[in-house]
């Protein structure tokens, strides 16, 4: 009896040990995360140029991973906007850039490679603006008379901050949809002689004390590099 109880309690400290090893073995296994290049587009965009002749564009965007956490990241595009305003009727056309670095608040499963960003860029446009048509009323006592020949204002230029908050969510393999707020503050512009700029592409519409307001939705493919 009692070399049948030793027998047993040998097997189970030999099990014991054995998993205690497998265990040890699975702890020191580490997942290594892919690095790589994700470049795509802005959906919208092309959507609105469908639909609205007076708001044509696209944008592409891309990010390069650096450490866990952060990444780098750029959004190029071109805008060709017409805009009513109380007494402007104007066009806009011209191209930006914007780049800068995303940082993912989303702690990651293993295996998932999910985003909530926040992130900062800046951005630099340079475009043409033509004054379609604008009111005039120099005097209350005088009817309002509006300028029909337009005016062309050439060679602009502005740049901006810009703070970026959004989401990354993939739904294939290596294929992401995205979404994107970015709220802006211009730095310095150009502008044109008795007229503001009161749009500019890529910063988009442009508020009071040079506030502005933007969004994306994406679709971008990651092509990864390496694993780290």
């Amino acid at each position: 009896m009692s070399r049948s109880i030793i027998s047993l309690l040998f097997l189970l400290l030999c099990f014991s040990g054995a998993a205690q090893k497998l265990g040890k073995e699975k702890d020191t296994t580490q997942y290594k995360d892919r690095y790589g290049i994700r470049v795509g587009l802005d959906i919208v965009r092309p959507i609105y140029s469908f639909f609205d002749e007076n708001n044509k564009g696209f944008e592409l965007v891309g990010d390069y991973r650096l450490t866990q956490r952060f990444y780098l990241a750029a959004e190029l595009g071109y805008r060709d906007h017409t805009r009513q305003e109380d007494f402007y009727n104007f066009t806009t056309k011209g191209q930006y850039i914007k780049a800068g670095v995303d940082y993912n608040a989303y702690k990651n499963w293993l295996g998932m490679e999910n985003m909530i960003i926040t992130g900062l860029r800046y951005g630099f446009s340079t475009f043409n603006t033509t004054l379609n048509e604008s009111t005039i009323n120099s005097d209350p006592f005088l009817p309002e008379r509006t300028e029909t020949e337009p005016v062309d204002y050439d060679n602009l230029n502005a740049s901006w901050a810009e703070l970026v908050l959004g989401i990354k969510a993939e739904v294939l393999h290596n294929v992401f949809l995205g979404f994107s707020f970015r709220g802006n503050v211009k730095i310095s512009s150009s502008e044109p002689d008795n007229f503001r700029n009161l749009y500019v592409p890529g910063f988009e519409r442009v508020y009071v004390n040079d506030y502005g307001f933007s969004f994306n939705y994406t679709i971008s493919y990651l092509i990864p590099f390496y694993r780290k």
